[in-house]
């Protein structure tokens, strides 16, 4: 094996207006050789990156911060000296141990935890988790599924919306790698499970593969409302909101008597110039509704009891969990950007080695 080498990065050109592009980033290889080795006495950890996952948060982190939600989520998620401008960008990623001069770590060992997009990365061993190699799933899974990305669907759903059997669930973009999950945890629950997504392949997957009970092309319907009112006669107990914008406003007016709503994301707001105003918020007060913003590190203790949760349905073939795998580092900004643009279907993977 090489004992030194050239690290090859995804660097964050500059700060961005509007839909990123891939002219944002930039392949580069470090002028500078890395030895493969962590220097004894600093407790650091020397990875070979797999897998890198692409979410939508990243987009966000792309613009200059200011002091609005980004840049309190951006201390929140510790990617505070990420998606600056000439540095690797950052977001989950599943490593192997090349090195290690941490005890709780060893040569061999699989980690999954936030790394930078590059091939190699000296690190820490804060918020880092081990990977249990007894558990018969492809590694990738560890960027989505047994990561953060499940934990935000159990977080969302279950300690927040409280669902109860019989209920009614609508999940936007459900086709993408939070929604997809949530719906089949709806389902698994006696729930009676609906979906927004973004094109006919993706509608089918809902109906045919995760097994919604019905689904429509939000880019098909001109009127959401009389979409949702034809899925959901007697209206909505459950909103697990990824959308924000006019499907939120829609929805509002949707929602039973103390429905419960579950804030993940609003995608369609983060790249556009003017964000929408909702103009249905009152439908919140005399319909005593339960409206909530997180973040899956608000849960992160119950890490434990999700994965105590989710592995047996695994096991079992009950949850069906859809990836789209790109290949290469070289093409990791066109994968995050074709994210934005609703080009993935399922959780997008970017597999670096």
């Amino acid at each position: 094996m090489e004992t030194t080498m050239r690290n090859k990065q995804v660097i964050l050109k500059h700060y961005i207006n509007g839909f990123p592009e891939e002219s944002d980033l930039m392949i580069v290889t470090a002028p500078d050789t890395m030895e493969l080795k962590v220097k004894p006495g600093s407790s650091t950890i020397l990875v070979k990156n797999l897998f890198l996952s692409c979410d939508p948060y990243m987009g966000t982190f792309m613009r200059e911060p200011d002091s609005g939600s980004s840049e309190v989520a951006v201390e929140t998620l510790s990617l505070l000296d990420a998606f600056i401008p000439g540095k690797p960008i950052a977001g989950v990623g599943v490593s192997e141990v090349i090195d290690s001069d941490d005890p709780c770590f060893a040569k061999g060992d699989f980690v999954w935890g936030f790394v930078d997009w590059e091939e190699y990365s000296t690190i820490n061993s804060f918020g880092r988790f081990k990977i249990d190699i007894s558990i018969n799933v492809p590694l990738s899974y560890y960027t989505g599924i047994l990561s953060v990305t499940g934990l935000t669907a159990y977080a969302g759903f279950f300690e927040i919306c409280s669902p109860e059997k019989g209920e009614t669930v609508f999940v936007s973009a459900a086709a993408g790698a939070v929604g997809q999950l949530v719906g089949q945890f709806a389902k698994l629950m006696g729930c009676y499970v609906v979906g927004s997504a973004g094109s006919k392949q993706k509608v089918d997957l809902l109906l045919n593969k995760f097994g919604f009970d019905d689904a429509f092309n939000y880019k098909e319907e001109p009127d959401l409302d009389a979409a949702l009112k034809r899925c959901l006669p007697q209206g909505i107990d459950i909103y697990f909101e990824n959308v924000g914008g006019k499907m939120l406003d829609s929805v509002l007016m949707n929602m039973k008597v103390h429905g419960r709503i579950a804030v993940c994301g609003m995608i369609s707001q983060y790249h556009i110039e003017t964000e929408e105003g909702i103009q249905n918020l009152p439908v919140v007060v005399y319909k005593r509704i339960k409206m909530q913003g997180f973040l899956a590190f608000d849960f992160i203790d119950r890490f434990p009891k999700y994965l105590e949760f989710v592995l047996p349905y695994i096991n079992e073939r009950k949850l069906v969990y859809v990836e789209d795998i790109v290949e290469g580092l070289e093409n990791g900004p066109a994968a995050l950007v074709g994210l934005f643009r609703g080009q993935n279907v399922g959780k997008q993977v970017l597999k670096i080695a």
